[in-house]
């Protein structure tokens, strides 16, 4: 094929977001869509993920919303008849369907290509052994390895204990013992791999390598932990033109995956002969494998007393990856998109630069500041689970910084990731914190590095300790020693380190009125809470930030440009300094004051609770705002996002979301108005703190749509109260409380169970049902942690309730609502953990529908809501509870789009900008068929947490299914999920319910001696299917990758699959699945 051929492209999707694999790829295939579409390809997306833009019906041609299987993508292939497939845009899971889709014939049956890079490069790299004899091959030093592998017809449940153990010696022998590290092929984010010092651990890592495997091969290989870790991000395109965008250097050491470490570029400890020897060889790999596109390769460094050093080829991703996105955010350089375009011939000079609009994609970036990814850990959600970082990635996302100099991109990074430590470093002496948060990489160590510092440690002394390179050692005391400096009354010196006003005014001893910090000492936070709790620390108490602003250096803007001022760009895509020697006599804004303009707030890194469909709903707002000729300025931190893509808006800055920061850039271009409703708790936490900064600026902004004080009133429990009695609409039982004691009485006067919450938290954070005393003032301690100075909600347990979610658009006079959801699992299940449905099917629920409806209306008009607003409600024996309501963007705002056909997002940022619904012409629209959102749970990722659901949320990502029948749509989303639902074999039943002995031979906990022995047989394979509450079992069934159900209602779901698992797998592109006209509700 040549480029200019009209042909189409099948596009295969990453699927939900999960632990190593996040919104990257959403940020990736909108990218490529776009570009596939300006060749003149005719595109088709497959995704299973609602909350993404790529799977919005106008990214492609056509649009499937369908499990990425064989058995879906056949159906696919077989209807739209693509010329070619490209597989390195959709993740891991593109790549591995793939192959799949090869090995099985299909692609050979429908004449499809594989395009861009090929499969047997894909296998060559996948394949360790492979890996190691192409590189040995071409003269290139790697770590020593050997394979373990199982024979033909051989399963890891058939393998004998003594073979295993005989392998596993021989393969530590051949690479010179141990500690060793144990890889996994075809996995993602090193899903079963890690650092192993003990041969016990080693077996059982290697069995479930094996297990987890698509080729069953585990790689062992030896260690080099220690050295330095380095990614070079490379492109090729069909006529052997090769560039580096970029390489990346890891702050932690080898032994951490990448995905885990801060990482920086450019690398800051490489010595320029070293830099170039890995170049030469990321160029020989990337030639001799035959790449065409964007790929990875990773290196791992150490200084041998060679002016080079010695370097190892580690590992190479002959994809687009999680570094691709970081990279392309970190130098302007559109990774995927020019891996589509070579995917379809074009050769990289024939490529423009969109942003210089003078180059070509042949041109190296060069860029002339320091970029810092920080990555964000779910440690809050999973406080029984150890956090120690290795080679298998635990966090969800990451934040990206930018800054001229290292400390100033670190503290932005810190603060840009919204993450405070678990430590109170005030209860810790000197020999915890260097064994257990200096030695031991855990999320918390660069905090622990600040803190030594502050202790009076020396660099040699944290050197030895952590092992990471002297040079960022010395930047991490030369930020403490700014906080120091400030403390003192030299706020310009914290000012060029990194620390905004606001962080300089607590410093001092003044208030700290914003809502994220990168860093404070210890002794400024004294209740160890989430958020600064500032206390004098100084003689400088009555410092103001208007005292610290007179005597500090403003942010000036710079263009990311991609050749470090050689070219004029024309990109808008800027980041903040406070570097005097950064040219703050040269403007580089281009931007222009005197258009009408609106500041999108975005939602910063992902993290459970608030996922990508935030970023679908501040993409959709800048849409809107473009379609009214409104310029649209984002303002956000996430570099795997399609919000930070630079020609989303017509301004990009990639700050912090802090208050200070956010109204930095609303004064910078002189915006009109501010949207924080679309970036999840992140952008709306912002609302007071801005709305205070934008008065003490006397800047003429406006925070649009519902107001600032309506969305507190939603959050505050008591006034929230008070309005739905004044409403007539029924709630729980409850209230809030700030004292132990008003918690146990409120408890007293409800009965227990009860629901218990901290106020003022996303995702159900600290949520919990207790049933006693003791119980709640445990809870009570960890609640004043998460939350401190809030108060504490209390509420009666809506036992055997239907829960709902309903999301609609308000503009003071009507209300659109766009969909209703039925929960499938009952009360006490968080809502962003359970399954839900629209549209509803329990006859209970359509019997209210009309008194749903006037609930919704009378709680938009009461909050005088302007935008979105989502209403969660729980229906029991015929009455409509209200559980809360929050007036603004949700989680389900996608889904309730993708369904329904009607963009609410998009319609939200117009109502708020001053149109009304009435002018807009927006009818209401109720799917014919049944889609059901399932969600993807992490536990797999985090051994020891508990994979019982609960009412805090846990779920990283969804997915969904759409069929005629729910028992089709559910199948279809477990499908999607990965956990595909056994058809037959044997079942250990431990819920009330029948039906599953037509299908399998079903046991129960009585058929076993105890539950060691039903764990025992989950292990040795001899169960398939397990339905229970019991933990222990539960997590045997993690672990073997059994599938599980542990609620009554997900196991009658689940048997609902199973009845209906004769229907035809029927896939639809989203544009072809029925609606009818029809408000919802209406009588």
């Amino acid at each position: 094929m040549t480029a200019d051929e009209d042909r189409t492209i099948l596009l295969i999707g990453s699927g939900p977001i999960k632990i190593g694999q996040a919104a990257e790829f959403d940020y990736s295939g909108a990218q490529a869509c776009r570009a596939l579409q300006e060749e003149g390809a005719r595109v088709v997306l497959v995704n299973s993920n609602p909350a993404t833009i790529m799977t919005d019906p106008e990214m492609a041609d056509k649009v499937y919303l369908e499990p990425i299987n064989t058995e879906a993508i056949s159906e696919i292939i077989r209807k739209e008849e693509p010329d070619g497939v490209i597989a390195g845009l959709g993740g891991q899971t593109g790549l591995n369907v793939t192959a799949e889709l090869a090995e099985e014939g299909v692609l050979d049956e429908y004449d499809v290509d594989v395009m861009g890079t090929p499969l047997d490069t894909i296998y060559a790299t996948e394949d360790r052994d492979l890996f190691k004899q192409r590189m040995e091959d071409i003269g290139e030093p790697v770590p020593r390895s050997t394979t373990i592998t199982l024979d033909d017809g051989e399963s890891v449940t058939d393998l004998d204990e003594d073979s295993l153990i005989d392998r596993v010696e021989s393969a530590v022998d051949e690479v010179g013992g141990l500690p060793v590290i144990a890889r996994t092929t075809y996995t993602l984010g090193g899903s079963g791999s890690g650092v192993v010092d003990e041969m016990d651990e080693l077996i059982e890592r290697v069995r479930k390598g094996l297990r987890l495997s698509r080729n069953n091969e585990v790689l062992i290989t030896e260690s080099i932990s220690g050295w330095v870790e380095l990614e070079y991000e490379v492109m090729r395109d069909a006529d052997d033109s090769c560039i580096i965008i970029c390489n990346m250097e890891n702050i932690d050491p080898m032994g951490i995956h990448t995905g885990e470490s801060t990482v920086v570029t450019p690398s800051q400890v490489i010595p320029d002969e070293g830099h170039q020897e890995m170049r030469d060889s990321a160029l020989k790999v990337i030639r001799d494998l035959g790449i065409q596109g964007g790929c990875n390769i990773q290196f791992a460094w150490h200084d041998d007393g060679t002016p080079g050093g010695e370097y190892r080829v580690v590992e190479v991703n002959p994809r687009v990856s999680r570094s691709s996105a970081l990279a392309s955010k970190a130098t302007g350089y559109p990774i995927a998109r020019v891996t589509a375009k070579v995917a379809l011939g074009k050769r990289l000079h024939e490529i423009d630069n969109e942003i210089t609009g003078e180059t070509t994609a042949a041109f190296e970036p060069a860029i002339d500041y320091v970029v810092t990814k920080v990555p964000r850990w779910p440690i809050d959600k999973f406080r029984d689970t150890e956090f120690e970082l290795s080679t298998a990635m635990k966090s969800t996302g990451e934040a990206m910084s930018i800054g001229r100099t290292f400390p100033e991109s670190l503290l932005k990074a810190l603060r840009s990731s919204e993450y405070n430590p678990a430590a109170d470093f005030n209860e810790i002496d000197d020999a915890e914190l260097e064994t257990e948060y200096l030695e031991k990489p855990t999320p918390d160590r660069p905090y622990a590095m600040f803190e030594a510092f502050c202790r009076g440690y020396t660099v040699e002394e944290v050197v030895d300790i952590t092992d990471i390179k002297e040079w960022y050692v010395e930047r991490f005391k030369e930020v403490a020693d700014a906080a120091e400096a400030a403390r003192d009354g030299d706020y310009e010196t914290a000012a060029q380190a990194g620390f905004t006003d606001q962080e300089i005014t607590a410093l001092a001893g003044g208030e700290f009125n914003d809502t994220h910090v990168s860093w404070l000492p210890a002794d400024l936070d004294e209740d160890g809470g989430d958020e600064p709790e500032v206390e004098a620390a100084t003689d400088g108490s009555g410092v103001t930030v208007d005292t610290v602003e007179t005597e500090t250096t403003d942010r000036d803007f710079k263009l990311v440009d991609t050749c470090a001022g050689e070219f004029e760009a024309t990109t808008p895509y800027y980041y903040s300094t406070r570097d005097p020697l950064s040219g703050i006599d040269r403007d580089e804004l281009q931007i222009d004051p005197d258009l009408e303009s609106v500041v999108v707030v975005g939602g910063g890194p992902i993290r459970i609770g608030q996922g990508v469909e935030f970023d679908y709903c501040s993409v959709h707002a800048v849409r809107a705002l473009e379609n009214l000729g409104i310029d649209a300025h984002v303002v956000n931190n996430n570099p795997e996002t399609v919000s930070t893509d630079y020609d989303t808006s017509d301004g990009l800055f990639f700050e912090p979301v802090t208050a200070e920061e956010v109204a930095d850039v609303i004064e910078a271009t002189d915006a009109d108005g501010v949207m924080v409703q679309f970036g999840g708790q992140t952008s709306v936490d912002i609302g007071h703190p801005l709305e205070q900064e934008l008065e003490r600026r006397d800047l003429d902004c406006e925070i649009m749509g519902t107001s600032v004080d309506a969305m507190d009133l939603a959050e505050d429990r008591d006034r929230f109260n008070k309005l739905m009695d004044e409403l007539g609409i029924s709630q729980a039982e409850g209230g809030s409380a700030t004292s132990k004691e008003e918690a146990l009485d409120l408890a007293h006067d409800i009965g227990y169970p009860v629901l218990v919450r901290p106020s003022y938290v996303l995702g159900g954070r600290a949520m919990d049902v207790v049933y006693n005393d003791e119980d709640l003032e445990t809870y009570i301690e960890e609640a004043v942690r998460v939350s401190p100075d809030k108060p504490i909600l209390v509420d009666e347990f809506l036992a055997d309730a239907v829960e709902l979610d309903v999301d609609a658009v308000a503009d003071e006079d009507d209300v659109l609502i766009g969909g209703v959801m039925e929960h499938v699992e009952t009360a006490g299940i968080h809502s962003g953990d359970s399954a839900c449905m629209i549209p509803p099917r329990s006859q209970e629920i359509k019997d209210v529908m009309p008194r749903i409806r006037e609930v919704v209306e009378d709680i938009a008009d009461a909050l005088d809501t302007v935008g979105l607003l989502n209403v969660q409600l729980a229906v029991r024996d015929g009455e409509v509870f209200v559980l809360e309501a929050n007036p603004r963007s949700s989680r389900t705002v996608p889904f309730i789009s993708k369904t329904a056909g009607v963009p609410i997002a998009k319609i939200a940022a117009k109502v708020m900008s001053g149109a009304t619904l009435s002018e807009l012409d927006v009818q209401e629209q109720i799917p014919e068929q049944v889609s059901v959102k399932e969600v993807v749970l992490p536990f797999d990722r985090l051994p020891g947490s508990d994979p019982r659901l609960g009412p805090e949320m846990k779920s990283t990502g969804e997915v969904m299914g759409t069929a005629g029948s729910f028992g089709k749509a559910y199948q279809k989303a477990q499908m999607a999920v990965g956990k595909a639902i056994p058809l037959e074999g044997t079942a250990i039943v431990d819920l009330p319910i029948l039906g599953f002995e037509e299908h399998f031979d079903v046991q129960d906990f009585d058929d076993y001696e105890d539950t060691d022995a039903i764990i025992d047989a989950i292990q040795s394979g001899k169960v398939d299917l397990v339905l229970s509450r019991n933990r222990d079992v539960l997590e045997a069934c993690v672990e073997e990758t059994v599938t599980y159900f542990s609620t009554h209602e997900s196991a009658e779901a689940a048997l609902e699959a199973i009845n209906s698992a004769d229907q035809p797998l029927a896939v639809q592109a989203i544009d072809e699945r029925p609606k009818t006209q029809r408000e919802w509700g209406a009588e």
